[in-house]
């Protein structure tokens, strides 16, 4: 008979101890306004999908991309230029 083993890292991965670090969460506030857009990109697919589409919700999900493009473009250039922030 084969006995089933958990793996106990896989497990306990998310335990409490297992803090994010300083540099991981200063990663995540770089990267916040380009959460946010994608957010707002996501917010306007789903409006777009749940009614009839309309010229209103095409032009809000095309708005929506564009920053959300236009904000990971100047991540970009902030991470090749080597800006902190």
């Amino acid at each position: 008979m084969n006995h089933i083993v958990t793996v106990q890292e896989a497990v306990t991965a998310f335990a409490p101890w297992m803090e994010p670090t300083d540099a991981e969460l200063d990663a995540i506030e770089r990267e916040m306004p380009a959460i946010l857009a994608d957010v707002d990109l996501v917010d306007a697919e789903i409006a777009a999908l749940e009614t009839r589409p309309a010229e209103l919700d095409a032009r809000r999900t095309r708005r929506a991309r564009r920053k959300a493009l236009a904000t990971r473009v100047v991540l970009a250039n902030r991470a090749t230029c080597g800006e902190a922030a």
